[in-house]
């Protein structure tokens, strides 16, 4: 990974240095301003920091981390599906009245019984009702859901993934947003310098004579446009600090400056590769692809699952051994260990194989709707990339024309007002000359910036995480 150096010129450098000593000068008087309220002054963040915080307290992450937490624990369930249960207890039984025997007679009994260890609810010659030991799962269960949860978990882990890096982009760009926003603030305050010093010299040339009240009166009126340029763009890095506040998990009142509020193109892709090799190497990083491979894994485990499901037989396994003892009336007597053991294995074809064939008839249409979704999640990924880069190239040389128009700008403004000064120039050309600087920064700030948020997206869209030292001030 490379940072882009640019040949800035002399008097881009100076327009720089100017820039932070007024955008200085904005936030000294905003925090005195505050402190004389009683306000919080305002906090500097850095790039680093900002992605830092996004990682640890967002609650997007947090619940990405969550749902693999819950994929393991079904993990875990279905590996042990085989396994026994142990129930143990006491049962105490009493009947008073008739019953009726296997020939029809129907006696009047009055007994009682207890038993109380691993198995309860013995009742006439049959076993336990409730077991102490018991194992009742589906072998088609036990073999097949262990690998599909497995898949799941993958799937899970690989979608928090694409969650994080999806919030580091946002947090990327919302930080982008911010250095935008105070530069914007930095031009704003030296083109109202400029446009003041203008409306200065000309009100002092209509006193005196030498100049026209009609120019006086036009640099007024820029004046006043650029005293509101100035306080719209104090209101843009507020509202830049607050969507990057959200994003961080910060107290809604925290306000956000960033410690070098100097934008400089970047590179994350190195310049001279091919569209196709981005795009090859995106599909094999990309966490969503892979999510949707073991979602595609999942769906085919399944379907094999519902096919054997019929070969594979159920099994019940029962063990009690317990202390057992009983006698008439309410007599609870000779009380003895007692041992039961019931093994039963049954094979299961589901509403006479018609229901059989409609689960295995939806679990191959789930594994095809899966296979469709990751072939479209695959042009979407080649869209993506395709598009960043396209776009990063073409910002790429919009940045080269954009410094050369700040050079002719700026020059174009230090002659005319040295021609003003001079007696020769007039107003309205100093006046085009700042227009044209201030515009002229502003492109140079827009395509250094969506040059920089192309880059990110990029690389993001290549399936990496922004990386801490990417950072657009350096």
């Amino acid at each position: 990974m490379t940072r882009k150096e640019t040949a800035t010129p002399t008097i881009d450098w100076c327009a720089r240095a100017a820039g932070r000593l007024a955008l200085l000068a904005v936030l000294c008087v905003g925090v005195e301003q505050r402190s004389a309220r009683g306000e919080e002054p305002q906090e500097a963040i850095s790039f680093a920091r900002a992605l830092e915080l996004a990682s640890g307290h967002n609650p997007q992450i947090a619940f990405a981390k969550e749902q693999i937490n819950e994929a393991f624990a079904q993990l875990r369930v279905a590996r042990v599906l085989w396994l026994p249960s142990i129930q143990a207890g006491t049962s105490y039984i009493n009947h008073d009245g008739p019953l009726q025997n296997s020939d029809g007679t129907i006696p009047v009994a009055n007994r009682s019984a207890l038993e109380a260890g691993l198995g309860m609810y013995a009742v006439g010659g049959g076993a336990p009702a409730v077991p102490g030991v018991s194992a009742k799962f589906a072998l088609a269960d036990a073999v097949f859901q262990p690998r599909i949860a497995s898949q799941q978990m993958a799937a899970r882990q690989h979608a928090a993934a694409a969650t994080t890096h999806d919030l580091l982009l946002l947090v990327a760009v919302a930080y982008l947003d911010l250095l935008r926003a105070f530069q914007q603030q930095s031009i704003a305050q030296e083109t109202f310098s400029h446009a003041q010093q203008l409306a200065e010299l000309t009100a002092a040339f209509a006193r005196t004579g030498q100049g026209n009240q009609a120019d006086a009166d036009r640099a007024q009126a820029e004046l006043a446009v650029r005293k509101n340029a100035v306080a719209q763009a104090a209101v843009q890095a507020q509202v830049a600090s607050s969507r990057l506040v959200e994003l961080l998990h910060m107290p809604p009142d925290r306000s956000l400056v960033p410690e070098e509020p100097t934008l400089v193109p970047i590179e994350l892709i190195s310049d001279g590769v091919e569209t196709a090799q981005l795009v090859a190497d995106g599909l094999a990083r990309r966490p969503e692809l892979a999510e949707s491979r073991h979602l595609v894994t999942e769906a085919a485990d399944c379907l094999d699952r519902e096919r054997y499901a019929p070969l594979l037989p159920n099994v019940l396994l029962d063990v009690s051994q317990s202390g057992y003892g009983g006698g008439p009336g309410d007599t609870v007597a000779g009380v003895r260990g007692r041992f039961d053991f019931d093994a039963t294995v049954y094979w299961q074809l589901r509403n006479f194989g018609l229901g059989e064939a409609a689960a295995r008839d939806g679990a191959r249409s789930r594994a095809e709707q899966a296979r469709l979704l990751q072939i479209r999640l695959m042009d979407q990924v080649a869209r993506e990339i395709t598009e960043a880069h396209c776009q990063s190239e073409s910002l790429r040389g919009q940045i080269a024309v954009a410094q050369s128009g700040i050079r002719v700008a700026g020059e174009s403004y230090r002659r005319n007002l040295e021609r003003i000064h001079g007696g020769q120039g007039l107003p309205l050309e100093v006046l085009q000359s700042i227009q044209a600087l201030d515009q002229s920064r502003r492109e140079y700030l827009r395509a250094v910036g969506d040059y920089d948020e192309w880059q990110f997206r990029l690389y993001r869209a290549m399936g990496c995480p922004i990386p801490n030292d990417a950072n657009p001030t350096k």
